[in-house]
């Protein structure tokens, strides 16, 4: 890819992360990627195809796929800091102000796909694992789909309050954040009556 055209995706972005969809206008995109409005229109169709283009390239997408989470030792605790810590890893704060950036009615109908298939992985991935312990014998049978969704809602809400409050809500660590969930997770569920 040339260097004009990364740049243009990359101002694309971070506008859409910082002033959402519908603000960025091509006359900002312009401006920040350092060329001239026509030259964008070379380049791409339109701000949505920049967008989703975009959406192809590591960098704007924190690709969670199952295959991150394949690192597997069998004990819970360590398990899920393992499921935990690599989606965190991933997705940033930038990243959730992206997404909430592209919930704009004009573009999300394109993106919600793209964005759904990170929880969607994280998920399917933590239910599948929480089947595996249970035929291990490791943990009770359970609502796995629930669980996984309290572990996700978890691991996503700490993100999102990082990406919208820093540390002004909270000064708790992430990796801290990580240890102390999950050790509360995992001694609700192994304690279960």
């Amino acid at each position: 890819m040339d260097d004009t055209k990364q740049r243009i995706i990359d101002a694309t972005m971070s506008l859409v992360r910082d002033k959402g969809y519908v603000a960025t206008t091509t006359k900002d995109i312009a401006r920040l990627a350092h060329v001239n409005e026509c030259t964008i229109f070379r380049k791409f169709n339109s701000k949505k195809e920049i967008v989703l283009y975009a959406f192809q390239q590591e960098q704007w997408n924190p690709n969670i796929t199952p295959d991150i989470f394949r690192n597997i030792t069998w004990d819970l605790k360590t398990d899920l800091e393992m499921f935990m810590g690599n989606y965190l890893e991933r997705v940033t704060a930038d990243f959730v102000n992206l997404s909430i950036g592209l919930r704009a009615p004009q573009i999300y109908s394109e993106t919600s796909p793209l964005i759904m298939k990170i929880p969607q992985a994280f998920i399917k991935s933590l239910v599948s694992y929480f089947e595996q312990m249970y035929h291990k014998g490791k943990i009770r049978n359970s609502d796995f789909e629930c669980m996984a969704m309290t572990i996700f809602s978890s691991t996503f809400g700490f993100t999102f309050l990082k990406a919208s409050f820093g540390d002004k809500l909270s000064n708790v660590k992430k990796q801290d954040y990580i240890k102390k969930s999950v050790s509360l997770f995992v001694d609700g569920i192994l304690h279960l009556d």
